[in-house]
């Protein structure tokens, strides 16, 4: 159970390129408290998405913090890239950070995921995004088992994948639930979920310990975005 403010974090990967300003409008008028930018490599996942030119190219047309996930191999080579271009929040994921698993350490081999992160890496590169006054998540492969410990008091945010990162439309994974359950009782930062989010699944995961919702298919395919938002919103207290 939750009591603090739920914010709903709308993700531009399904959301019409080639309308990309109306559809940024559409998410103020909507509500919504942030976008989400899924940056994909073709490496850390079998995808390609956008890069750091979306975000300086939305920068100046949104107040709207713009929540960067880098899902790249490499994410310290990309930070300054993202936070010049205008990233408030950015979310590194936690399997750049460790020895990766037998079965997922060569190229083509997906979902990426670790058993421990090597703290003081991790850490380095959460100092270097909060030195710019931006705010610093990790983000947790659904495989990958909750190994932040060490850095959480670090940490703004932490974003529990409740999919396998690459692409969007997938089903919520329910495994990510004790996951939530787990950081609600020693995280005081925001515990964001992201993945399948929707009607049905955005009340479990609130009632698991989530305050940030992530959505994509679901927000941008919606006939009514603003009573979509309100709806996730009011989930407070559930």
């Amino acid at each position: 159970m939750t009591n603090r403010t739920i914010r709903v974090s709308a993700s531009i990967l399904c959301a019409d390129f080639a309308r990309l300003g109306d559809e940024i409008k559409k998410c103020e008028d909507a509500g919504v408290d942030m976008l989400h930018v899924d940056v994909m490599d073709g490496h850390f996942v079998p995808n390609l998405s956008i890069g750091a030119v979306i975000v300086e190219t939305i920068r100046p047309r949104t107040k709207l913090p713009i929540d960067v996930h880098l899902m790249v191999d490499n994410p310290s080579m990309l930070l300054d890239l993202f936070l010049d271009a205008g990233a408030d929040i950015v979310s590194i994921h936690a399997e750049c950070y460790g020895p990766l698993r037998e079965g997922c350490r060569q190229a083509h081999q997906f979902p990426k995921e670790v058993d421990f992160i090597e703290a003081d890496r991790l850490r380095a590169d959460i100092v270097r995004i909060k030195s710019r006054g931006k705010k610093a998540f990790v983000a947790i492969n659904p495989g990958t088992p909750l190994c932040l410990q060490s850095v959480l008091e670090d940490l703004d945010g932490i974003l529990i994948m409740s999919v396998n990162p690459g692409f969007a439309k997938q089903k919520f994974m329910p495994l990510a639930l004790p996951k939530l359950q787990e950081l609600a009782r020693i995280f005081e930062g925001d515990i964001a979920v992201d993945g399948g989010v929707n009607a049905l699944t955005a009340p479990e995961a609130v009632k698991a310990g989530a305050n940030v919702l992530v959505t994509a298919s679901y927000f941008f395919g919606s006939e009514n975005p603003r009573q979509l938002v309100k709806g996730l919103k009011s989930l407070a207290g559930s």
